[in-house]
């Protein structure tokens, strides 16, 4: 593990960068203040859960906060490892959310135009 100390717009924040085995699934943890310099944002609200049944062994999650830009899988799907499966817009970027391994979509939970937070399931996977 490596840290970092990095300012953006004059608030300095200390990161920490762990690097994984190759074709690990990425996870993304917020970046904490070196100093209190401005106040933080309020949380947001817990989103609804996926119905019951409807999730896989593997998950996909959120690795930030963002609009979903595009859905490319429904359920049923069979995708191979690096596999497209949403596109999700953050801070004016578009990220591609890719499948961690090959495997069947067991459930989609997420919508064209949904706002997600941090760590939210988009999609399970068999």
């Amino acid at each position: 593990m490596k840290y970092y100390n990095i300012t953006v717009n004059g608030v300095a924040y200390s990161v920490s960068v762990e690097e994984t085995a190759a074709g690990a699934a990425p996870v993304a943890a917020p970046a904490a203040p070196a100093a209190p310099k401005a106040p933080a944002a309020p949380a947001a609200a817990p989103k609804a859960a996926a119905p019951a049944g409807a999730t896989g062994a593997v998950t996909v999650k959120a690795p930030m906060p963002g609009n979903i830009l595009d859905v490319k899988v429904a359920a049923g799907a069979s995708v191979k490892a690096g596999d497209v499966l949403v596109i999700l817009e953050a801070m004016k970027m578009e990220n591609e959310i890719v499948a961690p391994q090959d495997g069947t979509v067991a459930s989609v939970n997420v919508n064209k135009g949904d706002t997600v937070n941090s760590g939210d399931v988009l999609v399970s996977m068999n």
